[in-house]
This record gives structure tokens, sequence and C-alpha cells, in this order.
């Protein structure tokens, strides 16, 4: 057998065995985001453009998709999502203080108007929450309210 072949099934069973290790889902089975909601009152629109451009990597609960069961993909998926997490999550929303939630809307709507959400990686795979002019309008002037009542 030939050094590249021994190296290709090397390798073929590093894959492979790697599968069996996987890091831990973001799946919360509380509906954690009733207090932001309650609080923030999105409209339905903007309801919609949260769920489908926002809380996969912005809340407790991510909806993944078929890829994420592959490693490594799955442990660059769990990262992005904990730094999501880490800069803003919804979820826990009732922890932020006043001054806290009054910045992080103004992240919000900063981020969204300069399109730097929903991060490039994330639109590779999520067709959807590529935002439309009218969607970004909607998110900003909404996110723009929210920061002006704190």
């Amino acid at each position: 057998m030939s050094v590249l072949k021994k190296i290709l099934i090397g390798l073929l069973l590093l894959f492979v065995i790697m599968q069996f290790f996987r890091p831990e889902k973001n799946i919360d089975s509380n509906d954690s985001l009733t207090t932001f909601i309650k609080e923030t009152k999105p409209s339905t629109k903007v309801q919609n453009i949260l769920s489908k451009a926002c809380y996969d990597c912005h809340s407790n609960n991510t909806n993944y998709l078929w890829y994420n069961n592959i490693t490594p993909i799955n442990f660059w998926m769990a990262n992005h999502i904990k730094e999501g997490k880490d800069e803003l999550n919804f979820s826990e929303w009732a922890s932020y203080s006043t001054k806290r939630k009054k910045h992080k809307m103004e992240e919000v709507y900063e981020e969204v108007e300069e399109k730097h959400m929903p991060i490039s990686p994330y639109l590779i795979t999520h067709s959807e929450a590529n935002l439309t002019d009218e969607e970004i309008k909607q998110l900003v002037d909404w996110a723009k309210e929210q920061h002006n009542n704190y």
C-alpha cells in the first residue's frame, strides 16, 4: 500500500472517530424569549424577522440544520453561537440592566443598518435570513424605538 493511501485511510478513520465527539447543542425547552417579547413588543413582522435572522445565534434555542451533525462543522457552529450569545442573548433579556438593554438595542439597529448582521457565514446556509431593505428598515425602526424607550 502506498504512503498516500495510508494517509488517506488514516484521515478517513480520524474523520469517523471525530463524529463521536460533539459539542452541546443550544436547545432550551423553556419559552425563554417570553420576557423579551413582552417587554419590547415587536410587531408580527419584526418578530418574524427576529425569528429568521437573529434567534439562532442570539437566544438559548437554535434551530439546527442537517450539517450541524458533522464534526468539525458542529464545533465551528457552536463557537459562533457562543460568541453571538456572549454579545447579545435575547433569552437572558430579563437579567440585563436598563442601561445594558438600551445599549444592546443601539447595537441591534447599528449592526443591522450597517448590514453587519446577520453575519455572512450564516447567510450562506440560511438564505431566508438575508434581509430585504424593507425588513432592515422595520427592524431598525423598532430597535430605535426600543432604544428610546429605555
